[in-house]
């Protein structure tokens, strides 16, 4: 184009991919004003207008208001400002969009009722705090009326959702379902009533008592030593692997010990014996047992809510480890 020729509107029209209507009604708004005007009247448009069209058509199409865009051509605002704008704003509607997605989803997946479509709503939008708050009465009303130890409680409350900033409908979808089920006064009894029968019944006495819960924080860091090596590809018959095998064992025969009883002691059987039982632990957690209990399912809708699946421990590696070391060190 000639930088110093001028285009009549249905000229500007054709090279902005505008309409005539279109032209005419953004000079009329003041937003790109015609150089002149033919003495009959015909508005005339230079190189610069034309430019200044393009933009307002690109800006338009990305949503932006007719004052936006008077600001950006007159200098008041710059592009990247306008940007940055917009796309906080996209990301607000991206938020409701997917609030909304989980919703009808749900209201698809449990054919539900005006009142529960309101409810998943509601949930859908609570802030960080509100869900903080369902999560602290669930788990307060969990372990009322009775007296579970007080570090298993907490152990408890760390498995809480963490809805991100921008989640995903799927994880809408989790944390509503979550969120309905920690609210109703049934479920919550059906996961006391669990928690109750795993502490006070069988074993549960023995494996919910203080000195067991000493010695099962006790593993904590033999276990993490255990994931960590399995993680970074340590050969289990390497001088590390015996390391981490020699610290299971010493951890697991001192378990029961007293000083009238030693506990149990550290022989090579015992060592295969224990990678045995290691090998049966991988087997159970690729196929945990069925149907899941409510915890169970409280703890899946978690990992789905904060999309981070807890790392599995490394029972395959571990037996192997246990099982080189029961051969003589070379």
């Amino acid at each position: 184009m000639d930088m110093n020729e001028l285009y009549a509107i249905g000229d500007v029209a054709r090279r902005t991919g505008l309409s005539v209507s279109a032209v005419r009604y953004y000079a009329e708004a003041g937003v790109v004003m015609p150089v002149t005007t033919t003495p009959a009247g015909h508005r005339l448009y230079d190189v610069s207008a034309i430019a200044r069209l393009e933009l307002v058509r690109t800006l338009r199409e990305l949503d932006a208001s007719l004052d936006e865009i008077r600001q950006v051509l007159a200098g008041e605002a710059t592009l990247r400002d306008l940007a940055a704008t917009h796309l906080a704003l996209l990301a607000r509607q991206e938020a409701r969009l997917r609030s909304r997605r989980a919703v009808l989803s749900t209201i698809l997946r449990q054919d539900s009722t005006a009142g529960q479509v309101t409810l998943m709503h509601k949930l859908a939008g609570m802030t960080d705090e509100e869900r903080d708050r369902l999560i602290d009465e669930f788990w307060t009303e969990v372990s009322t009326g009775w007296e579970p130890p007080t570090r298993m409680v907490e152990w408890w409350g760390r498995a809480r959702p963490e809805l991100p900033d921008h989640p995903t409908a799927a994880q809408l979808e989790a944390w509503i379902e979550l969120a309905e089920l920690a609210r109703d006064p049934e479920f919550r009894q059906a996961v006391r009533r669990e928690l109750y029968e795993a502490c006070t019944t069988g074993a549960g006495p023995l494996m919910s008592s203080a000195p067991m819960l000493d010695s099962l924080e006790a593993a904590t860091p033999i276990g993490e030593a255990a994931m960590e090596a399995a993680r970074e590809g340590v050969p289990p018959d390497s001088p590390r692997g015996r390391e981490v095998a020699d610290r299971w064992i010493g951890w697991l025969t001192g378990i029961f010990a007293t000083p009238e009883n030693p506990g149990i002691p550290d022989t090579p059987e015992f060592r295969i014996e224990t990678a045995d039982h290691m090998l049966a632990g991988a087997e159970w957690d690729r196929t945990p047992p069925d149907p899941a209990g409510p915890l169970d399912r409280y703890m899946a809708l978690v990992t789905a809510v904060n999309d981070v699946p807890p790392e599995r421990f490394p029972y395959e590696w571990l037996a192997a480890a246990l099982r080189a070391s029961a051969q003589p060190a070379r």
